[in-house]
């Protein structure tokens, strides 16, 4: 096509009347992170940290994949004193223990987690003898089953109390 010329005496390559749009490139925006939103970061808490404080207790890589996982697992100091942890003291009305009732934990987790409909987490039901030292009859209790990042970003299963972050 030849070269048209505009009203204004300039010459249209594009062969395009005085009316048509021409795209403008619009400046560019500078990118703002979320530390430039935010500000940097007050306090960092890593999964080891909380392992090493007591607050989750790990479950031993042998345990965790004779139980049928692939990945670390962890219940929080709350989860294991409420479902795993046990004495020759609480065992007055009963006799269990600890290993016992972690795998009571780990298989029913496990059971949870296969019937889900996928996601992240999933809530968990087990019975389980209370540590009153007095009481021989189980109970049902809650848990909660999160498939989350680990300090390196690897896949860890952390088994939590319901009301626990």
């Amino acid at each position: 096509m030849p070269e048209e010329t505009a009203i204004d005496g300039t010459t249209n390559p594009d062969n395009l009347g005085p009316d048509a749009m021409r795209w403008t490139p619009e400046p560019e925006q500078p990118t703002v992170s979320v530390a430039d939103l935010f500000g940097g970061v007050i306090h960092e808490y890593s999964r080891a940290s909380a392992l090493s404080d007591g607050a989750l207790v790990a479950v031993g890589d042998d345990t965790a994949r004779e139980a049928g996982f692939t990945l670390p697992v962890a219940l929080t100091a709350a989860a294991w004193a409420d479902c795993v942890a046990w004495t020759d003291e609480d065992n007055r009305q009963t006799c269990q223990d600890e290993s016992g009732r972690l795998w009571d934990v780990l298989r029913m987790t496990r059971y949870a987690i296969r019937r889900s409909r996928g996601g992240s987490s999933c809530a968990v039901e087990l019975y389980r003898v209370p540590r009153d030292g007095e009481s021989h009859e189980s109970e049902r209790a809650w848990l909660l089953a999160t498939c989350g990042p680990g300090d390196e970003m690897e896949a860890v299963l952390t088994i939590s109390l319901p009301g626990e972050d």
